[in-house]
């Protein structure tokens, strides 16, 4: 069916958790292989210096929901929920005539650990039509066993009603003594269909053919990999056991065999995700509405893989602050490579600017959508990002880091990319210019 004139796009918004910003088949260092996610940055624009607003799961999240920044975002750490009645783009959205669907791990009431056995709880309170909202990787685990050993979301209950359910705890369950335990490399004893991610893309798939032909669509497909566990299928396993990957920058860490595991595992998560996407975008076309369609591939935050001996996420590194940021569709100029410094809750503003809808009260965030079709170069001065008792601020060279009760760090990342040498003391002037912009 052909689009209607003069009618707003259709929004597909690939969120997964956890990608770092380097992890693309772009990158000529690393042997990724994404040519979907290729194919999008060759057909749109990709930022070369994208960062969330604060590098966690729920901060990050409620950040992007709402436009604002961390400090104003009503989620300091993952143990809050993403306050009800702060406003969102989703309702906005659906206040601008759009039908708003969601898939996956939406991280907008975490610590509640209750999702419905159908994954429905708080999904139309949050401005969302319609969605499956499921648990991510380590809380299906935990809260399993937490609850008894039964499910607490839709994910688990589908293992359960599978036949699946204890092999997949099983396969961690000696590991959660652990400290550590989310990092640990795995093969999941699933057939390649209840592999998570791959349930999570075939819930957005029904969604996708279900949608209606008359009104425009939102639809976000929150994947839970890359993030910990390191758990693949073994047809996953097997694509990556022997490909060499390089080695964590500035990492001691004794076990060099766990550490290519998680690498390979982490490449396997991130290929099955661009091929789970480039399904999706088959769909879309297969509607007639490629054209009229924005595509959006980005992340909540990164992850540290093993550089400077950190996993995971949560400190103001590049690996772990900052994101993969690509936009494809209608007026986006495109095989752009934009080094613009943009934020992850400033696609809020610009999903709302191509709708048509209302701009959200008190918002930090600032539409994309002047770079995205050419007018503009440039968009924001500095970007921040925090997360606890840290405050990150960065204007594309310098990026400084101010600590409690210790001394700023400062960065030159043009001479100094990875991040292995403070300059704070013989750069005085630079950190006390960027300590006013956070003050």
């Amino acid at each position: 069916m052909a689009d209607k004139p003069n009618r707003p796009p259709n929004f597909l918004f690939f969120l997964p958790d956890q990608h770092r910003p380097d992890w693309l088949g772009l990158n000529p260092d690393l042997p990724l292989r994404t040519p979907n996610l290729d194919r999008l940055a060759n057909q749109g624009t990709r930022f070369t210096n994208a960062f969330t607003p604060s590098p966690v799961c729920s901060p990050a999240r409620a950040c992007l929901a709402t436009g604002r920044d961390y400090e104003h975002c009503g989620v300091p750490s993952n143990g809050q929920n993403t306050p009800l009645d702060l406003p969102n783009h989703y309702r906005h959205l659906q206040d601008a005539g759009y039908e708003v669907v969601g898939v996956g791990k939406f991280d907008l009431h975490k610590p509640d650990r209750d999702w419905g056995l159908d994954g429905a709880n708080q999904v139309r309170e949050y401005g969302f039509t319609r969605g499956i909202d499921n648990e991510g990787k380590g809380d299906a685990i935990s809260a399993y066993q937490n609850n008894g050993m039964s499910p607490k979301g839709p994910y688990m209950q589908f293992l359960l009603e599978e036949g699946l359910v204890d092999a997949h705890f099983g396969m961690y369950e000696p590991r959660m003594k652990n400290p550590g335990w989310l990092n640990y490399p795995a093969v999941a004893p699933l057939p390649d269909y209840a592999y998570c991610d791959n349930w999570v893309a075939a819930n957005g798939i029904d969604f996708l053919r279900d949608l209606p032909q008359d009104k425009p669509w939102y639809l976000v497909v929150n994947f839970v990999g890359p993030h910990g566990p390191f758990d693949v299928t073994q047809d996953m396993r097997t694509r990556w056991q022997d490909v060499d990957i390089p080695e964590p920058h500035d990492n001691d860490q004794p076990d060099r065999e766990a550490i290519r595991d998680r690498r390979q595992n982490y490449a396997a998560m991130i290929e099955n995700i661009d091929r789970l996407a480039g399904e999706m975008i088959e769909v879309v076309k297969e509607r007639g509405e490629l054209e009229n369609t924005v595509i959006v591939y980005s992340s909540d935050h990164g992850e540290m893989l093993g550089d400077h001996n950190r996993w995971g996420k949560s400190v103001w590194r590049t690996p772990s602050a900052g994101i993969p940021l690509i936009a494809a569709g209608p007026a986006i100029a495109p095989n752009v490579t934009s080094d613009a410094l943009v934020s992850l809750h400033d696609l809020a503003a610009t999903f709302l600017d191509y709708a048509g809808g209302e701009p959200l009260p008190d918002a930090d965030a600032l539409s994309l959508r002047p770079l995205l079709e050419g007018n503009t170069t440039a968009h924001r001065e500095h970007l921040v990002s925090a997360l606890g008792d840290w405050k990150m601020a960065f204007d594309g060279r310098y990026k400084l880091i101010l600590r409690e009760d210790q001394s700023p760090l400062l960065f030159d990342i043009e001479a100094d990319p990875l991040e292995d040498c403070d300059i704070a003391d013989r750069e005085s002037g630079e950190v006390e210019r960027l300590q006013a912009l956070l003050q």
